[in-house]
């Protein structure tokens, strides 16, 4: 279950979620959801499909088609609750695609990129 707080440090309020785990033989697990399943390659010739972890604004795109990355290079920025996280690339290879424009608002599991 995760439940929602705000935190208010100075002047400025934060909107914390807490999720309620529970540890299993020496293993903290979450009751509700499993862990996220990192990205499988597509068939050949489709590339590696980069998919948004989460809904937000996309702040900035780092890469452009046809660029050359490496497994961890920064793709795009995402901006999820007044957070900037970075959308990285889970494989190295050539960008064959980016699906998303600077100033848009995406919902989670939205392809963002391809990665060939």
């Amino acid at each position: 279950m995760i439940k929602v707080y705000k935190v208010k440090i100075g002047e400025k309020v934060y909107e914390v979620e807490v999720e309620s785990v529970k540890e299993i033989n020496g293993t903290i697990a979450t009751p509700t959801s499993a862990a996220p399943a990192a990205p499988t390659p597509a068939p050949a010739g489709n590339g590696t499909k980069v998919e948004a972890p989460m809904q937000g604004l996309v702040v900035s795109i780092e890469v452009t088609t046809g660029a050359r990355v490496k497994a961890g290079d920064t793709l795009l920025v995402l901006e999820a609750m007044k957070m900037e996280n970075p959308i990285v690339s889970p494989v190295d290879g050539v960008v064959q695609s980016i699906t998303v424009n600077k100033g848009d608002t995406i919902d989670g599991g939205v392809v963002v990129a391809t990665i060939a």
